[in-house]
């Protein structure tokens, strides 16, 4: 928070005027809060005197006036704050029998609030690439928030994937007028649903961790509300144009709000649009708009409803991790998803998502202590991940009316690259023939000089397939979802004493949820065969057996799709939570504290629309067993004032979590398998304990704060999909790795200090000490369609994974920032931060820590295996040290009632090189294969990464009337 402090003379004035109103008959302190731009009156202001239980709201015209309330008498400080302006400190003297009129008192505009625009821009900008688990802004729920350490995590610290305790973002909650925003499906916030409306996410209530708060039951990394009631925005209009290097090249944005009218309404409007062809990585189109209306009536004085609507399509080319191979040829801006169509780029890996959102807010102060809130949401709309399939096939009829297939068409077309065309495929024997070496270095000059993706190639071969009587080889399709939400809840806030106040709220949301994939383009062709045709590599069974094996859907078997149509996999997931909350806050002189509960029920249900030819009849088909979890959870925590400087603030929890959807089902594209199922039990909830202190120091030029943290987090599940050559008995297989019963600790430290050296000179630090690790090691289970899975029913339980003591992968565990701001009073200001990183580690695959890693087709141990040579192979990577260098800056001027200004700000300003995360393949997961990528020079299958950006701009031109 930014404390704007009165000079000598101002003190001596207001002392002097003080003591004017001697004559007074009683002790009264009045003043009037006034915009410092307009003139007018400024409502709902909070002034506080400090170190007491005095304070007051300013009514509509902007005055206050403490009446008849007991003032502490003396030298006192009032501060003086509201949300987007800055605060001050008023010193006064307060004598008895005295009436003190403080006047007109101004407030400024506050800046920061610009500054936020720099880091909202990571708040639906960056992508959760969920095909690797990798959450690119964990921190961007923490945007809300003063706190010296939360504000490096957010603006500084979350461009290198650092996630805050060690938490992703599903661990936190976000909240629109009250009403729940995380899926259902993975938990985490769809931040894309509201991008692009920054100007009306200014408002917001961030409770930290698992403190106290007034909506809802919380999460781990803490829980922002953003509040979009069009009453709450100050009356005035902004607009402005963006331009980055980042993810989009340009952005504009026009927002007006009425505030409110002397009728009674009030109403907001937003429009955006952000674009361009690519981002800081090559191919990364950014295509989206965003509209937003709020309208809202105050009925009588006790009464208010609310509107709000926003729909912000937006569609995204997307990037994938590289191995380092790729790295050292292409740099890290290369993206192998796109190429040329007829001249033009077009990535195969496009997201697109159109999820608008409308919800009614009722507010009813039933007393002016109690206030009930009503709320309604409902969401519809889609999210599509398109990707370029090869398996198109034709059918054949044999002469006596057996069927096959032929067709399927090379990865290696499709992936620029794939193993198959990168050097280290060609000098992957012990002994490379001259031969062998100048196909590689021809698929590295190929690599270097193209590297992308052949479109017209592909077109070309479903072309002749066309003039051939034939079906298409490759395809354009999307994974996509097509989702009904509605959400609902009561919110009843009640103070029933000066010391203590009640919270109370239940919420119901119920989901139904279409997957299916849909073709988009058949890129030349004129139909595709809707079948599997790697089910014919299926041993030991009848021809027939195999073509049923084949078919997407038993019930349409051999269909041929076109544009539009849904093939490969289709079901619907029908999903409820119904959940209470209740919390009490107590406040006294010196200690605060809460205590909260919640209960909740989860229910979910598979219903499958295809027959799938692997899982014939109820196993795909209709609908699965329902899955229900009922959960519970109880906290507390509170504050004590050891004096008006110093604080200790100490909270824990325990609770339990559902899984989401995602973890629930073993694979819902094909069957109606539960984990349950196949656990041959009850899939368990997540067990969480966690507790936290912290030691606060506050001075009118020292702010401070440093907190020890514990998690532990039980019983949870996840879920993943790779293809493996390394199965000991099958050796070959596209599987889902079912991991359970895992627990993980989260143990550590932060700080965050601030030194107000002048009024106009800050430093500032904050550090980031954490230990992120398995505690267990959990269960694995491999399913799979493959050839050898078919003895055991499609299952394989390989026992324990050896996971126990490697590091939680997810971004540096270590950060430290040392920076500077300086802000003059003619309305510029400039600062600086040096950034420091350590500690991040590589996501390991659980399949290569099982027994299957030493077991040889046979079952026995290899013949070779050496146990210090596999610890070895099995060790984690650690990714090395950096720093990043980052500067912001801006200026504004007044211009009779308008403010023009701009801010910018540049990061990793020497273009420092480093990897942001990672995983490793489990193509080679086992000792023998292992050892052999060891001793190449490049591995052939070597661990992917993501990089970070090079050298990085943001500049933001605004007009605000």
């Amino acid at each position: 928070m930014v404390y704007h402090f009165f000079n000598p003379k101002q003190i001596v004035l207001i002392f002097f005027f003080g003591i004017s109103f001697l004559h007074a008959q009683q002790t009264e302190l009045k003043g009037k809060i006034i915009d410092a731009i307009s003139g007018k009156g400024l409502e709902e202001v909070s002034i506080e005197i400090v170190e007491s239980n005095v304070s007051i709201l300013t009514n509509a015209n902007g005055e206050f006036d403490f009446g008849h309330v007991v003032l502490p008498l003396g030298e006192e400080i009032l501060v003086i704050s509201k949300k987007g302006f800055i605060t001050k400190r008023f010193p006064i003297i307060i004598n008895e029998n005295t009436a003190l009129d403080l006047g007109d008192i101004d407030l400024q505009y506050d800046f920061n609030d610009e500054q936020l625009q720099v880091g909202t821009i990571s708040l639906s900008d960056n992508e959760l690439d969920e095909d690797h688990d990798i959450s690119f802004n964990a921190a961007a729920l923490l945007q809300s928030t003063r706190d010296v350490f939360l504000n490096a995590a957010a603006f500084d610290f979350s461009s290198t994937f650092f996630r805050p305790r060690g938490l992703g973002n599903e661990n936190g909650k976000v909240l629109i007028n009250g009403i729940e925003m995380n899926k259902l499906f993975n938990g985490r916030p769809q931040w894309s649903n509201w991008g692009g409306l920054n100007d009306v996410q200014r408002n917001r209530e961030f409770s930290q961790g698992i403190s106290e708060n007034d909506y809802t039951f919380g999460g781990l990394s803490g829980t922002s509300n953003i509040i979009m009631r069009a009453s709450k925005y100050r009356k005035g209009g902004r607009i402005s144009y963006a331009s980055s290097n980042r993810t989009y090249l340009g952005r504009i944005m026009g927002t007006y709000n009425s505030g409110v009218m002397t009728n009674g309404w009030a109403f907001s409007i937003s429009l955006a649009r952000r674009f361009g062809n690519e981002g800081f990585v090559d191919g990364t189109l950014y295509d989206a708009n965003s509209f937003f209306i709020s309208i809202e009536k105050k009925l009588g004085k006790t009464h208010s409803l609310n509107l709000t609507g926003f729909y912000t399509p937006n569609r995204r080319g997307r990037s994938t991790a590289i191995t380092e191979e790729v790295f050292n040829l292409k740099g890290n801006t290369y993206n192998p998803n796109w190429g040329y169509q007829d001249g033009k780029l077009r990535n195969s890996r496009e997201r697109k998502i159109e999820e608008p959102i409308v919800m009614l807010n009722h507010y009813w102060n039933i007393t002016p202590n109690t206030l009930i809130n009503t709320n309604i949401a409902f969401q519809t709309g889609s999210i599509g991940n398109s990707r370029i399939d090869n398996g198109g096939s034709d059918l054949i009829q044999g002469p006596n009316g057996q069927q096959t297939y032929i067709g399927g068409g090379r990865s290696a077309d499709t992936n620029p690259v794939h193993p198959d065309n990168l050097p280290s495929s060609f000098l992957k024997n012990p002994n490379p023939s001259p031969l062998d070496y100048q196909n590689a270095f021809l698929a590295q000059q190929n690599l270097i000089d193209r590297g992308q993706l052949l479109w017209d190639d592909l077109i070309r071969t479903n072309q002749q397939n066309t003039q051939q009587g034939g079906n298409a080889t490759y395809i354009l399709y999307e994974d996509k979802t097509k989702d009904m939400q509605l959400s609902s809840n009561v919110i009843v806030n009640s103070k029933l004493s000066s010391n203590i106040t009640l919270n109370s709220v239940i919420n119901y949301r119920s989901l139904k949820s279409q997957n299916f994939a849909e073709v988009t383009d058949l890129l030349g062709g004129v139909g595709f065969l809707d079948v599997d045709v790697f089910a014919l590599s299926t041993s030991g069974l009848t021809s027939q057996e195999l073509v049923n094996r084949a078919q997407s859907d038993l019930r349409n078997p051999n269909r041929i799709v076109g544009v539009g149509d849904r093939y490969d996999y289709n079901y619907e997931i029908d999903a409820s939570i119904l959940d209470g909350f209740i919390q009490g806050q107590f406040k006294f002189n010196r200690i605060d504290f809460f205590l909260g509960g919640t209960v909740s029920k989860t229910s979910y249900q598979r219903n499958g629309i295809f027959e799938n030819g692997y899982f014939p009849g109820n196993a795909s088909f209709g609908k699965s067993e329902p899955i229900d979890f009922t959960n519970y959870g109880v906290k507390g925590g509170g504050t004590f004032a050891i004096n008006g400087h110093n604080f200790i603030t100490f909270q824990g929890a325990y609770f339990n979590k559902a899984p989401t959807i995602r973890n629930a089902f073993a694979n819902a594209r094909q069957n109606n398998n539960t984990i349950a199922t196949l656990i041959g039990g009850t899939q368990e909830s997540e067990k969480i304990q966690s507790a936290d202190a912290s030691y606060i120091f506050r001075s009118p030029k020292i702010k401070a704060k440093v907190t020890g943290y514990y998690t532990g987090i039980q019983d949870a599940t996840n879920i993943s999909f790779f293809f493996t050559e390394a199965i000991s008995g099958s050796n070959v297989g596209f599987v889902q790795e079912i991991l359970t019963d895992i627990d993980k600790l989260h143990i550590g430290g932060e700080l965050g200090v601030e030194y107000q050296i002048t009024p106009s000179i800050k430093l500032k630090g904050a550090a980031a000490l954490g230990s992120y690790t398995y505690v267990n090691n959990p269960d694995l289970i491999l399913t799979s369609t493959s050839d050898a899975f078919l003895e055991v029913q499609g299952t394989r339980d390989f026992g324990k994974s050896f996971l126990e003591g490697y590091h939680i992968a997810g971004g540096p565990q270590r950060a430290a920032q040392l920076g500077f701001e300086y802000r003059d009073p003619d309305f510029w200001w400039f600062g600086g931060t040096t950034n420091y990183f350590s500690n991040a580690y590589i996501n390991i695959s659980p399949f290569a820590r099982t027994s299957n890693f030493y077991q040889d087709t046979d079952g026995l141990p290899f013949n070779n295996y050496d146990e210090t040579i596999a610890q070895t192979l099995l060790e984690q990577e650690q990714f090395e040290d950096y720093f990043l260098v980052n500067v912001i800056g801006g200026k504004s001027w007044r211009i009779k009632k308008y403010y023009i200004g701009f801010f910018a700000s540049i990061n990793n300003i020497l273009n420092q090189e480093y990897r942001t995360g990672g995983f490793e393949q489990a193509r080679n997961a086992n000792y023998r294969l292992a050892l052999e990528e060891s001793q190449r020079d490049t591995p052939v299958f070597g661990s992917k990464y993501f990089f970070g950006y090079g050298t990085s701009y943001y500049l933001n031109v605004y007009v605000r009337f």
